[in-house]
């Protein structure tokens, strides 16, 4: 089964960038949003198994959209990612309803499948 995920960032590069290594590792890009409200109504439309979720966003931080989406009935898998290192949020990994965290210089099908728990 292949996984959907919908990527959530307001960088157009990175999400093209991230859109062609996903598919190409077996994922199913079902769509994209630039910015947080995007995102949610994306997330609500699509219902994804997985969304990777920029944490700095320009409206709504990354944090507080995957709150909202732990909210939602069939909860989607949320990893959010970063151009800055795990260390610069401090606690507030850790304290979010994400699965985890993955820097965008590490992204890769793998890890995303890790942190989604494909294959489990």
């Amino acid at each position: 089964m292949a996984w959907t995920v919908l990527i959530v960032d307001d960088h157009a590069g990175f999400r093209g960038f991230a859109k062609r290594l996903l598919e190409a590792g077996g994922f199913t890009v079902v769509g994209e949003a630039a910015d947080g409200a995007s995102g949610l109504a994306a997330a609500e439309a699509l219902r994804p198994a997985v969304v990777l979720l920029d944490v700095l966003l320009p409206d709504i931080d990354g944090f507080a959209i995957a709150e909202r989406l732990a909210e939602q009935a069939g909860r989607p898998v949320v990893v959010l990612t970063s151009s800055r290192e795990r260390s610069d949020f401090g606690s507030r990994l850790d304290a979010s309803a994400a699965t985890g965290f993955i820097p965008k210089h590490d992204l890769s099908t793998a890890a995303l499948a890790e942190m989604a728990g494909v294959g489990r």
